[in-house]
């Protein structure tokens, strides 16, 4: 079973980690960042290590590493009851990064959404990045030229995976609103794709029950005509 998901789009500072932890806070979505995830490996651990050896490089971790653990981790998370993929659509934010982790999450994950956040004003996304780096103590990011260094790698590498999905499951949405009308309108959007969602299990657990109620029907003939 592939996961149903939706994937939150925009270049940094579209405020696409603020809207997802939102939505994983509402009953029947779960939230998944891959910054989060990296962050929360442990370095003694043959995964952490390996991380470790390319973030201290300053190296990007290769797709394929990425989606492994990715996968591991989600996984993970189903095993202990954590994450219900039966009940729970995933949230995801950071990946894709690129085409090629979008091809190798094929066998993953079933997207149903893809929600680009939109920000026409490149000074305003700037100043937000600044504005996070400052507060949250990492004073090189908060440079100009990383900054824009950062949105350049956005249009050539993770934006062009907008087109690997159908037109038709991609909605535009204004990030420079506030964040609660940016909210508004993701739940406009997400809402009947949570109704149809749990009115597909409904049905898969109805017709579960009818095929255990055959079953045991089934077994108890032989029974009465002896």
């Amino acid at each position: 079973m592939r996961y149903k998901s939706i994937l939150l789009f925009g270049a940094p500072g579209s405020g696409k980690g603020t809207q997802g932890k939102i939505l994983g806070s509402i009953p029947g979505f779960f939230h998944s960042a891959t910054g989060d995830i990296f962050r929360s490996l442990d370095l003694q651990s043959e995964m952490g290590r390996v991380f470790w050896e390319y973030a201290g490089q300053g190296k990007l971790v290769p797709d394929e590493l990425t989606i492994r653990l990715w996968k591991q981790y989600i996984k993970g998370l189903e095993m202990i009851n954590q994450f219900h993929p039966d009940s729970e659509i995933l949230v995801l934010d950071g990946i894709p990064r690129n085409l090629k982790q979008a091809q190798l999450l094929e066998d993953t994950i079933e997207v149903v959404k893809v929600i680009h956040l939109v920000c026409q004003d490149l000074n305003k996304m700037v100043e937000r990045l600044r504005r996070r780096a400052l507060k949250e103590n990492r004073f090189d990011d908060a440079r100009d030229d990383v900054i824009r260094r950062r949105l350049e790698v956005y249009e050539r590498e993770t934006r062009p995976v907008l087109g690997y999905y159908p037109p038709e499951r991609v909605v535009k949405v204004e990030a420079t609103m506030s964040q609660i009308r940016v909210l508004s309108k993701l739940v406009e959007f997400l809402v009947p794709l949570k109704e149809a969602h749990d009115h597909e299990r409904e049905a898969m657990m109805a017709a579960r029950e009818a095929a255990r109620s055959n079953r045991a029907a089934a077994q108890t003939v032989p029974a009465i005509n002896s």
